[in-house]
């Protein structure tokens, strides 16, 4: 099977990424908005001083910031016009250094993050990519440029969701760890990486340290529980949305949780661990109902826990949700084993049953 995708792209965003802003200078207006007023000249200030007064003059350059530094020179020719010690504090607030200083302060207050001008089209570019091969590529050549760059672990991260698109495990959760490294409370890189790592295709390749990665996986998981706990709903988004997606990743969590039991319970010395067969059974349980869209995949492995158990009447119900749920090859390996297990079922002995 190929390997599930952690979360949507849009949850990407919704969990981990705070807001962008450009350090220098405004966004330019997007679809169809009305672009920002020109900043205020010298001729503009003195002119509106002396005709409309102080107080218009004040929140006009509140409004549209001036294009000039306040310098000795200009400050005589506003105290020449009479200007009072209030209008000079607003001339010298509404100067291009002082407006940036001020827009740079409150975007750190908002807790987004600020990015230089000469790499803002270069970020937009790499996060819009939607071809996996091309945003690879673009990512690797951003952190080439930008090696001391505030969102490196961002670019990072859309390079792990890339790879994941190509369903290369190893590199998803290399790139993953890499942004971790960075920023090691991103909630959607933690997700991401345990659910990568309990997965058949990277443990195949990593052969012998089985133990030591589903413990690393189940504290990614655990963190990742840690920072959705600590969310706070962006302003922008409703209640209803903000906790359909919470539960989304909520149940995310748990399938990567019930991998992890699944995959422990497999290394039984003695056969199946019993245990953990029934750690992940709970695992899964919760991934299918904490949320109103779950995902066929996890009723698939849900269905295998019971298999193993020896519940074959709860594993075709599974199986069977997996199957009206899915599409492609889970519903073809549902239907399969539903079908091997009826089979399996109409040979048994009564006594067996």
């Amino acid at each position: 099977m190929k390997i599930k995708f952690a979360l949507l792209l849009g949850l990407l965003l919704f969990l981990s990424a705070p807001g962008f802003a450009q350090i220098a200078g405004t966004t330019p207006a997007q679809g169809g908005a009305t672009s920002a007023p020109a900043p205020m000249t010298q001729k503009e200030v003195i002119t509106e001083l002396k005709k409309d007064g102080a107080d218009q003059l004040m929140k006009d350059l509140d409004r549209r910031g001036a294009d000039f530094e306040l310098d000795e020179e200009f400050e005589k020719q506003l105290h020449h016009a009479k200007a009072t010690d209030d209008v000079i504090k607003a001339v010298r607030a509404a100067g291009p250094k002082e407006r940036t200083a001020a827009a740079t302060a409150a975007a750190l207050a908002a807790g987004e993050i600020l990015i230089p001008p000469a790499e803002n089209a270069d970020f937009k570019a790499v996060q819009s990519e939607l071809d996996p091969t091309k945003c690879i590529s673009m990512a690797e050549d951003y952190a080439k440029k930008y090696p001391q760059s505030a969102v490196l672990n961002y670019i990072y991260a859309f390079e792990a969701h890339a790879y994941q698109m190509k369903n290369d495990a190893p590199k998803t959760v290399e790139f993953a760890e890499k942004s971790l490294a960075l920023k090691k409370d991103y909630i959607d890189m933690l997700m991401t990486a345990a659910a990568i790592i309990p997965t058949p295709q990277y443990l195949q390749v990593h052969h012998g340290e089985e133990e030591q990665l589903l413990n690393k996986a189940e504290g990614y998981d655990q963190a990742a529980v840690q920072g959705l706990d600590q969310l706070k709903k962006q302003p922008t988004m409703d209640d209803a949305t903000f906790a359909r997606q919470k539960a989304s990743a909520m149940a995310g969590i748990h399938a990567s949780l019930g991998l992890i039991h699944y995959d422990r319970a497999s290394q039984g010395l003695m056969g199946w661990d019993k245990d953990e067969l029934a750690k992940a059974e709970k695992e899964f349980q919760l991934a299918v109902t904490v949320t109103d869209h779950p995902d066929p995949a996890d009723y698939y492995r849900y269905a295998e826990v019971f298999y193993q158990e020896g519940r074959l009447d709860d594993a075709i119900a599974a199986f069977t949700k997996a199957s009206q749920l899915g599409q492609g090859i889970v519903k073809e390996f549902a239907d399969k084993n539903i079908e091997r297990i009826k089979q399996q079922k109409a040979q048994m002995t009564p006594a067996k049953q």
